[in-house]
């Protein structure tokens, strides 16, 4: 590893084209000017895995750190010899109380890939149209991740010392499977830099009504466990004018059939009780007398059976899925397939294991000639950070402030953060952006990926409140 301290690029950094887009002279510290301004440069720089760089990402958000005040040794540029283009950035803002153990800001800034031919607007170019920013990673994660950089660079602006030291890290290879992942690296490799109490991170934002008001602001606690798994099986195959019944692509689509029928078995934890308490008095869903139900008793089938068909969303938070994602058979257009393979990918609930999964999956697949095998495991499983007053507390309280009449309620993540790696090593971490947006949500992943320009504005201001309240409390 190398960890490349500022001091040693900021010449260079500073000098560069490529941090050119600096905060303008007149605007105020805090200005909205200011925090566009990094928002818009963070977003395009293309960080994509097979074209882009979170090096680059990262040096420019040290840049604007470095000239927000922040000195050379409370800046780390960490890039491993091996993957020059996935580096983090760590920036630390001491405290004044050695005794207080610190607060960690946590963000991805690698995105998903964008292909400009698919999409209406340029992915990397920040469009703001009809109230919305368009670009890749507008919303995921790039949003979440230019609020810190902004609230550490006000926070520096005006003279402000935290009773508690306040870290930032910005990683690379969070939304791509197999990829070298920053987080995991400085959890494991780095992990003095980044020790905290707990970290605050992506994966909950809130519920807006249809006409846009703010009905709920979720705080996420725990997380699904992402798994994949290859169905595989093989034939001595033959030539295709003398088929025969047996035959890899049919025996696999069998047991694919059988797949799509199953649900695993309903489970519940704090966080999900208590999102779905929260919900049936906030929802007019036809489903909601049936959420309060589960919350009292996860045991009644027929509450869980009526909330899981009401909403895929939901339904994912009640049990580990599985669902078929990528299929790949046959050699030749007139043989006989010798082989035929699909990817299943399972969304664990927490406390199951990967094998239990496996085993699952061979019981319902009830074929032994259909080999499943577990493919590369991305973390350990770790149960739910506990929901704490220490945590909670100032989060509803600030929500109060900042969205009065919105209640703060607790999420389990369906989808992955990297929360996955920093929990299990004792830093817990929980989601909370204060972004709110309405059903259709941010298109994060696919076409045209948004964020709200009044959520974005309104989430700035929640998280700048919030982080000052925990480095001061």
């Amino acid at each position: 590893m190398i960890r490349m301290r500022l001091a040693l690029l900021a010449a260079s950094l500073l000098a560069s084209t490529t941090v050119s887009a600096q905060p303008p002279a007149t605007e105020p510290s805090g200005g909205e000017a200011a925090f566009r301004a990094i928002y818009k440069e963070l977003v395009e720089t293309n960080t994509t895995l097979s074209a882009g760089s979170c090096t680059l990402a990262a040096e420019r958000m040290a840049a604007r750190l470095k000239a927000a005040g922040f000195p050379d040794q409370d800046l780390h540029l960490v890039v491993h010899p091996d993957h020059p283009k996935e580096g983090s950035l760590v920036a630390v803002l001491p405290g004044t109380d050695a005794k207080r153990k610190a607060l960690l800001l946590l963000a991805h800034i690698d995105v998903v890939e964008a292909n400009r031919a698919d999409w209406e607007r340029d992915p990397f170019t920040l469009v703001e149209e009809n109230g919305y920013f368009y670009a890749r990673g507008a919303s995921d994660d790039k949003a979440q991740a230019a609020v810190w950089v902004d609230t550490l660079a006000r926070f520096k602006a005006e003279g402000y010392k935290p009773k508690r030291t306040i870290k930032m890290a910005l990683t690379c290879g969070e939304e791509t499977a197999g990829a070298f992942n920053g987080a995991q690296y400085l959890a494991a490799q780095e992990r003095q830099l980044i020790d905290a109490e707990f970290a605050l991170n992506e994966g909950a934002g809130g519920m807006l009504d249809d006409a846009g008001k703010p009905i709920a602001l979720n705080i996420q606690a725990g997380e699904k466990f992402p798994q994949n798994y290859r169905l595989e099986v093989t034939n001595p195959g033959g030539h295709s004018s003398r088929p025969v019944k047996e035959n890899a692509i049919y025996r696999l689509s069998d047991a694919l059939i059988k797949l799509r029928a199953y649900d695993f078995p309903v489970q519940s934890n704090d966080a999900t009780r208590g999102y779905f308490e929260a919900m049936s008095k906030l929802l007019s869903n036809p489903a909601a007398p049936a959420m309060a139900v589960f919350a009292a008793n996860p045991g009644d089938a027929a509450a869980a059976s009526t909330i899981a068909a009401a909403d895929p969303a939901w339904n994912a938070i009640l049990r580990t899925t599985c669902v078929a994602t990528m299929l790949d058979g046959g050699h030749a257009t007139n043989a006989l397939p010798q082989r035929s393979r699909a990817n299943v990918n399972c969304r664990i609930f927490p406390g199951t294991s990967v094998e239990a999964v496996r085993q699952e999956l061979e019981r319902v697949v009830g074929d032994p000639e259909v080999k499943i095998t577990t493919l590369e495991t991305r973390s350990e499983i770790a149960p739910p950070p506990p929901l704490t007053e220490r945590v909670v507390g100032p989060a509803r309280k600030v929500a109060a402030e900042v969205f009065p009449g919105v209640p703060l309620v607790p999420l389990m993540a369906a989808g992955g953060t990297d929360g996955a790696f920093l929990t299990p090593a004792g830093i817990p971490t929980y989601g909370l952006t204060g972004f709110f947006s309405d059903r259709e949500g941010s298109r994060a992943h696919g076409l045209n990926e948004r964020m709200r320009v009044k959520s974005l504005m309104d989430g700035r201001t929640y998280l700048y409140k919030l982080v000052k309240v925990y480095a001061g409390s």
